[in-house]
């Protein structure tokens, strides 16, 4: 049986996985129709497509392994998701490179639900990695 450590290691596990998956169904729904690219540029739907894939396989890595690392990662993705999404709503940000301008002023559902679920997978993450742990042995 586990412990009420253990179980609760699970839960918070299959909370961030939970909200990175929302946030790359999001992404993936949302990518057909944002794919206008700048001059030899990147498409915004092939960003959408990236970042919906780094978000599964980080998933996948806290599901697996729950550890130390495997939460930084939750932190950097999920954060620097809704980072994103806020300055790119916020803020006329031009094209640099080969990355489009991606100034959307509005709020609509999916891209509230996205924003909701990166935060709050950034959160939980940031919980998973500052948790203490067992010293030594298998704890």
């Amino acid at each position: 049986m586990k412990s009420p450590k253990g179980a609760l290691d699970i839960v918070l596990r299959l909370l961030v996985a939970g909200a990175l998956a929302i946030d790359a169904t999001v992404h993936l729904q949302l990518a057909a129709y944002y794919q206008l690219a700048v001059p030899a540029g990147i498409g915004q739907g092939t960003l959408f497509r990236i970042e919906a894939t780094i978000a599964i396989l980080v998933g996948l890595y806290v599901l697996v392994r729950g550890s130390r690392p495997a939460y930084a990662a939750a932190v950097i993705v999920a954060g620097g998701g809704v980072f994103l999404v806020l300055l790119y709503r916020y803020v006329n940000v031009p094209a640099f490179g080969p990355v489009p301008a991606m100034y959307e002023p509005v709020w609509y559902f999916q891209k509230s639900l996205s924003a909701i679920a990166e935060a709050a997978g950034a959160v939980l993450a940031l919980l998973g990695l500052l948790k203490p742990r067992p010293r030594g042995g298998h704890g």
